[in-house]
């Protein structure tokens, strides 16, 4: 396991790096992430029609980190693998090629990811978010966004952010997702018993103004509890070895090697 725990060599040389981006603190921010996609009523809107978020939320997530460890501290195959898997499962998705959606997207898995290692790990320098920033460029194209559309700055990309959060319009397509995520009937039981905890973080770490639309209660009693929440997962960070951290992503990059070989062997 402490082998496997070692990031695969990929297009990030720096080593600090690599084994930044492979920590999975982000993943605690996917609920967050998945809640800003479908804030865009066209990526609600085909999250709602061809996804299954009731009845296996924890594989949708699996598969959104896959491809994310897959294209920033992956091989180049497994980053082309990753993306062939993404865009077979866009094809029939309408709206799923559009390129300011895709760029959308890949925002929201950065900014979050950020957000996450600020909240529950130690605070992000200026050089660090630049690095960081530029490792999650291949993600944009990757989704099929042009190289030149991803913010060439950190302040680019803060002000991109704060435009795109003024145009997103909570729809009943997302609220309905937001159901199914937040609230699963069919998952497994250790999925259901951490949703407490999994909701509370994902809507204390949504910006203000999109927690009202979507209209979740957020008064004295939310804040405190997702501060004791921040606390809990931040203590519980802290003590857990860095090699278990990193373990996450050579073991979906593992997998999704695996599926891969037997796509192609049929």
């Amino acid at each position: 396991m402490r082998r496997a725990s070692r990031p695969p060599s990929g297009r990030v040389a720096d080593r600090d790096l690599r084994r930044f981006l492979a920590d999975s603190t982000p993943v605690v921010a996917g609920g967050r992430a998945i809640l800003l996609q479908i804030a865009d009523p066209v990526v609600a809107a085909g999250v709602r029609r061809h996804s299954d978020f009731a009845r296996r939320p924890q594989q949708r997530l699996a598969h959104t980190l896959m491809f994310v460890y897959a294209v920033v501290i992956g091989s180049d195959a497994d980053a082309a693998t990753a993306a062939s898997f993404v865009h077979r499962a866009h094809r029939p998705v309408a709206g799923a090629d559009d390129v300011d959606r895709q760029l959308w997207v890949a925002a929201t898995l950065y900014d979050s990811a950020m957000r996450a290692h600020e909240l529950f790990g130690d605070p992000v320098d200026g050089a660090r978010a630049r690095a960081v920033l530029d490792a999650y460029a291949p993600i944009g194209t990757a989704l099929r966004v042009p190289a030149d559309r991803w913010p060439a700055s950190v302040d680019a990309f803060e002000r991109y952010w704060a435009a795109e959060l003024e145009r997103l319009e909570v729809t009943d397509d997302a609220r309905g997702v937001v159901r199914d995520l937040l609230h699963p009937r069919f998952a497994p039981l250790w999925v259901r018993a951490a949703m407490p905890l999994v909701r509370i973080i994902t809507v204390g770490m949504l910006p203000g103004g999109l927690r009202e639309q979507y209209g979740f209660a957020w008064g004295s009693s939310e804040q405190r509890r997702f501060r004791r929440a921040v606390r809990l997962v931040r203590g519980v960070r802290a003590v857990v070895p860095g090699w278990l951290v990193r373990l996450p992503g050579p073991l979906l990059l593992r997998s999704m090697r695996n599926a891969a070989d037997k796509y192609l062997s049929h």
